[in-house]
């Protein structure tokens, strides 16, 4: 176990108490100040871009990293510290021990198992099961408080498998699902209508994968329904060009994967957007993997999936009554069963 330490010299000296001469009159610290702490599991290229991102937004004043390689986890702690000068004062610590993480208020989970050539999705995703089965409980013992964000792929089953062996209520476990998804969607709207992509309300939902669903009903630019505008103003759309727009937003991964090997930039940047709307109470809006049972005529089992939901300090605060339309309701009920039958042959 290894920690940023302020200790100098020979065994250890800590010279801090004789490099600061106290003020008159000081009281201690009010008991209820404490730091907020972010653990990440898994020291891969998307757990270190997520640990990336929150140093540099400032998210949290402890950062736990862990991951079953010493070296690579020392390596990547020490390379943090060093930028120390350059970031907001954050403690960083680096263990192949759970109880590093201790105390935490988000553990978000990266590790995962990859996909051998020729590999069976459920091959694989019994693997990942295997590993949830070594690494979840443990986290939730150590911090049985927390909130558990699910990163590794695929995501929304693996929620519902890090939801069943936390033990935790459904509202504190939650999967970064289809937030990157939606960025990338609301990037290639934008794109086309040359604009900011901050100004793009867009949805992607359902299945982080091949069966999402693009709610185009709900888009708005800059408080314009899209769809509703162009029909005012008779302007013709087709709608092949609307499903190309979506088969790019699925496809934006495998492309990025295909050219650099994996992807890291922007699932950083999608799980720090999570961390501080959960950390900071922010209540703000997110398609993130949820417990979907009772949403939207979604009834049988217990599917996690995306859905705008809004996020605060306690994870999941409810679901946003968005309207669908009937085709986007039956694509997204589509959607549900593709995860459920999944989750129903992992025996959990």
């Amino acid at each position: 176990k290894t920690s940023s330490s302020s200790a100098l010299g020979p065994d250890g000296l800590n010279i801090a108490q004789s490099f600061f001469k106290p003020i008159h009159n000081t009281t201690p610290p009010p008991p209820t100040t404490r730091n907020t702490k972010i653990s990440v599991v898994g020291v891969g290229n998307v757990g270190m871009a997520i640990a990336q991102t929150i140093l540099t937004q400032s998210l949290a004043d402890e950062l736990a990293l862990v991951d079953v390689n010493p070296d690579k986890l020392r390596g990547e702690m020490l390379d943090l510290q060093h930028a120390a000068a350059f970031l907001p004062r954050t403690k960083i610590s680096a263990s192949v021990d759970f109880s590093s993480t201790v105390g935490s208020d988000l553990v978000i989970v990266t590790a995962g198992a990859r996909q051998i050539v020729g590999e069976s999705r459920l091959n694989l995703l019994q693997r990942n099961v295997s590993l949830f089965r070594k690494v979840v409980p443990p986290l939730a013992a150590a911090s049985p408080e927390c909130v558990l964000l699910v990163v590794s792929n695929p995501v929304d089953v693996l929620t519902y498998v890090a939801w069943k062996l936390s033990g935790f209520p459904s509202n504190r476990v939650v999967g970064s699902g289809t937030n990157l998804d939606s960025s990338r969607f609301r990037f290639l709207i934008a794109d086309h209508l040359d604009l900011n992509a901050q100004d793009v309300q867009a949805y992607i939902v359902g299945e982080h994968g091949d069966s999402s669903v693009a709610l185009w009903s709900s888009i708005s630019v800059g408080g314009v329904p899209i769809l509703s505008f162009l029909e005012r103003q008779q302007i013709a759309y087709e709608k092949q060009t609307l499903e190309k727009i979506h088969k790019e937003v699925v496809e934006g991964a495998y492309e990025v994967i295909r050219l650099k090997g994996y992807t890291s930039w922007a699932i950083g940047y999608s799980a720090a957007s999570l961390a501080r709307a959960i950390l900071r109470d922010q209540r703000s809006i997110h398609p993130v993997s949820v417990l979907a049972k009772g949403f939207y005529g979604i009834d049988g089992g217990e599917p996690f999936l995306s859905l705008p939901a809004q996020l605060g300090r306690s994870g999941v605060l409810g679901v946003t009554n968005v309207h669908l339309t009937e085709e986007e309701a039956n694509k997204l009920r589509e959607s549900a069963k593709t995860i459920l039958e999944l989750q129903t042959q992992l025996g959990i």
